[in-house]
């Protein structure tokens, strides 16, 4: 999941990345404001990890839904679901 945070403009865009389905990330989710608030929402209630990057979301938000990301940002998004692993593996090291 990726958010920008603009006071006037919030968008979100939300990824599903299934290995045992997908080789490549796909946008399941994006919307401004209100839809933004609600996917936020529905990531914190799943306890799903939110990454700001305002250039990350605007490339982002120009795919489709359920469409693939796009090569250019593979790189980006491989390194921030990297991230996303570790934290989780060092999260349940932590229990």
């Amino acid at each position: 999941m990726a958010e920008k945070t603009e006071k006037s403009n919030r968008t979100a865009v939300a990824l599903r990345y299934d290995t045992s389905r997908e080789a490549v990330p796909r946008v399941v989710a994006k919307g401004q404001q209100q839809v933004a608030e609600r996917i936020l929402e529905v990531a914190a209630e799943y306890g799903i990890p939110v990454h700001q990057d305002a250039d990350l979301v605007e490339v982002l938000n120009a795919v489709e839904l359920d469409q693939e990301i796009p090569l250019e940002v593979y790189t980006v998004v491989a390194e921030v679901f990297a991230y996303i692993y570790r934290m989780n593996k060092k999260k349940k090291a932590d229990f």
